[in-house]
C-alpha cells in the first residue's frame, strides 16, 4: 500500500499534516466521499470506485466484474452509447476505467469547471444503465477478443495465470480478472444486470476528487447530484472461500514457440495491509524494495553485477488487498544459465539472509526510497486518487494511509528478517517459461 501521507481533518479524529489535506463526507443514501484539494493547477480527477472486482464474481461466472466494467459505457436511458465520451473528449479530457480483484473504477481527468459534468454522467449510469441483447453479445465478442490478443497469444501471460491458480486454488484470486475464455463465453445480460443490481449502488461506492477544488464545494455538489440517487438497502457483504494452506512446493512449467527469452518466477501468499499483524505488511514492502526493488536491491547486485547468471531480478509486494495476497520474485537468465540454477541461487540469497540478517545501511536505502517515492507521487493528482481509492476499497482508512510513511520509518532490521518466514519455499509456486527447444 504505498501511499501519500495525509490528513483526515474532523474534530473526532484529528491528525498532523504531513501531506495533502483530505476532506470526507458520507451522503444520507451511504455514498462516501474523499476530497484531496491540490491547487497547482486548474485540473481535477473524478473517480468513482466500486467494493467489487473479479474476486466478487459468481462461481462459473469469472470475467463478470470487467465484462460490465466495458458495459457500462454502453448508455443509459438518459444517455446514448458513446455521448459520454464524446463530450469529455470535446472538453479536452480524458476517461477510462480498471477492473482489479478487489475494487472497479471510472475516472476522468477535466479542467475544474467540468466536475459537475463528470458528476452528472457517472450518477446516471450508476442507476440507469440500458443493456439489451444487441448490446451485450457483441461487446462479449470484443472481451474474449481482447483476452484471445492479451493473454492466450502471450505464454508469459498464461504461465501467470497458472502460476497463480496454482497459489489460490480455493480462493478467487487464482482466477483471471478478464475470466477464463469458458466462463466469459457463456456471460449474457441477465447475468450482467445481476451483478450490476447488487453492487452498483451509492452504499457500495466511494467518490474520490483530487484537483483544483475546494472540499465543501465538492461536498455540496455530490449531494445534489449523487444524494439524489436512493439507497437500495445495506452494502453488498463480499464473503470469499478461505484458501487452505499450501503444504509443498509447486512447479509450474510452460513452453511456447513464441518464447524468446526464458524467465523465472516464484511467487508466496503472504498477509496483505489489511490481513496482516501490526508491522507485518510494512516489513514485506521493506523485504521486497530490500530484495528485489531496482539496480541497488540485493538480487539485482547478486545475480545481474556479481555474479552475471541473470540479465535482470526484481521483488515486488502487492499489499493492497482485501484478502492474502502475493509476494512475487522474478529474474530472466543470462545466457547459458538454467533456469533450475537460477531458482537455486534465489533460494542461496534468501537462507542467507534469514542466516545472517540484512545490511543495516541497505535497510535504510530501501525505507528512504519507498517514503520518497510516496512523497514526489503526491506531484501526481490522478496517482493521488487511485491510492486513495485502492486502499480505501480494500478495507483501509485515511488513518492508515496518513501513518503509512511513519510505519515504515519504524521497519527494523529484525522485523525484515522475520518477514522472511513467509517465504517459505514449501508454501510457494514456481513458475518456469522456457523456449521449446531448451524444454525438450
Amino acid at each position: 500500500m504505498p501511499g501519500p501521507a495525509a490528513l483526515t481533518p474532523s474534530a473526532s479524529n484529528p491528525a498532523t499534516p504531513s501531506g495533502p489535506t483530505v476532506a470526507t463526507a458520507r451522503l444520507e443514501n451511504g455514498l462516501d466521499i474523499v476530497v484531496i484539494p491540490d491547487h497547482r493547477a486548474p485540473v481535477v480527477t473524478h473517480m468513482v470506485w466500486y467494493r467489487n472486482g473479479s474476486a466478487d464474481d459468481p462461481i462459473g461466472k469469472t470475467g463478470i466484474a470487467h465484462f460490465l466494467e466495458h458495459l457500462m459505457f454502453k448508455g443509459t436511458s438518459n444517455h446514448p452509447v458513446g455521448e459520454y465520451s464524446e463530450l469529455i473528449a470535446d472538453l479536452g479530457g480524458q476517461e477510462n476505467a480498471f477492473t482489479s480483484n478487489d475494487y472497479t473504477a471510472y475516472f476522468q481527468r477535466v479542467a475544474k469547471e467540468h466536475l459537475k459534468v463528470c458528476m452528472e454522467y457517472e450518477a446516471d449510469r450508476m442507476r440507469n444503465l440500458v443493456l439489451t441483447d444487441d448490446v451485450v453479445a457483441p461487446e462479449r465478442d470484443v472481451v474474449l477478443e481482447e483476452r484471445r490478443m492479451y493473454t492466450d497469444s502471450d505464454p508469459a501471460h498464461l504461465l501467470s495465470e497458472a502460476v497463480q491458480a496454482a497459489l489460490f486454488t480455493r480462493h478467487p484470486y487464482g482466477a483471471p480478472v478478464i475470466g477464463w475464455g469458458e466462463d466469459v463465453a457463456l456471460l449474457g445480460r441477465t447475468d450482467a444486470l445481476a451483478y450490476y443490481e447488487r453492487f452498483y449502488t451509492p452504499e457500495n461506492a466511494i467518490l474520490v476528487v483530487a484537483g483544483d477544488v475546494e472540499p465543501q464545494a465538492v461536498i455540496d455538489l455530490a449531494k445534489s447530484i449523487y444524494g439524489a440517487i436512493p439507497a437500495r438497502g445495506e452494502a453488498p457483504k463480499r464473503a470469499r472461500p478461505r484458501e487452505p494452506d499450501i503444504r509443498g512446493h509447486r512447479l509450474v512449467t510452460l513452453a511456447d514457440e513464441k518464447v524468446e527469452q526464458p524467465s523465472f518466477q516464484s511467487l508466496f501468499r503472504v498477509p496483505s495491509y489489511r490481513t496482516a499483524a501490526r508491522g507485518e505488511a510494512e516489513a514485506l514492502e521493506v523485504l521486497a524494495h530490500y530484495l528485489g526493488g531496482g539496480q541497488a536491491s540485493l538480487l539485482f547486485k547478486t545475480l545481474v553485477i556479481d555474479k552475471k547468471i541473470a540479465v535482470s531480478a526484481g521483488a515486488h509486494y502487492i499489499g493492497t488487498a482485501l484478502d492474502d495476497t502475493r509476494f512475487y520474485i522474478y529474474a530472466m537468465p543470462a545466457p547459458g544459465v538454467s533456469l533450475e540454477a537460477l531458482d537455486a541461487e534465489v533460494e542461496k540469497i534468501i537462507a542467507d539472509v534469514a542466516r545472517n540478517g540484512i545490511d543495516e545501511a541497505d535497510l535504510a536505502r530501501a525505507k528512504t526510497r519507498l517514503v520518497a517515492d510516496a512523497i514526489y507521487a503526491q506531484d501526481n493528482q490522478s496517482t493521488l486518487a487511485q491510492w486513495y481509492g485502492a486502499s480505501l476499497t480494500t478495507g483501509l482508512t485515511l488513518e492508515d494511509i496518513a501513518a503509512w510513511p511513519e510505519r515504515i520509518e519504524a521497519v527494523t532490521a529484525a522485523d525484515v528478517t522475520k518477514a522472511l518466514h513467509f517465504l517459505d519455499r514449501q508454501r510457494s509456486v514456481t513458475g518456469f517459461l522456457l523456449p521449446v527447444e531448451a524444454a525438450a
